[in-house]
């Protein structure tokens, strides 16, 4: 088995959080791919087929529900893990997004960097 780097693909639009979760990924040895709003991410999640899927909801053009919906839909984007991060914290939301497959749903505001690195790592089963 290769050696490779696990790649994660961050969908936000928030330009400071992305930029922030990519260094501390990169930082951390993960190879990152980044996409701005759901069709992006939708596209690149189905090409470049990350081990795990970060995903805000509230996006431009597709917002994560949708995307995760349509990724499920894929067989190539069925079982690729996905984590929530976003600042919607209703119990509806998070119903929907675990009903539609996601491993974890963290609101943003309750949660520190190291933490969401820590979960993803465990997620991935790296050290």
């Amino acid at each position: 088995m290769s050696n490779q780097p696990k790649k994660i693909l961050i969908v936000e639009d928030d330009q400071l959080l992305l930029k922030i979760l990519s260094n501390e990924f990169e930082k951390q040895g993960f190879k990152t791919l980044l996409a701005q709003d759901g069709e992006e991410g939708l596209d690149k999640a189905l090409y470049e087929q990350p081990d795990l899927i970060l995903l805000d909801i509230v996006m431009p053009k597709m917002d994560g529900l949708t995307m995760l919906k349509k990724l499920r839909a894929e067989k190539e984007g069925a079982a690729i893990p996905v984590m929530i991060l976003t600042n919607l914290s209703g119990a509806e939301t998070i119903e929907k997004s675990v009903a539609s497959g996601t491993f974890d749903f963290l609101v943003k505001a309750n949660w520190e960097l190291d933490d969401i690195v820590k979960k993803v790592k465990n997620k991935l089963k790296v050290s």
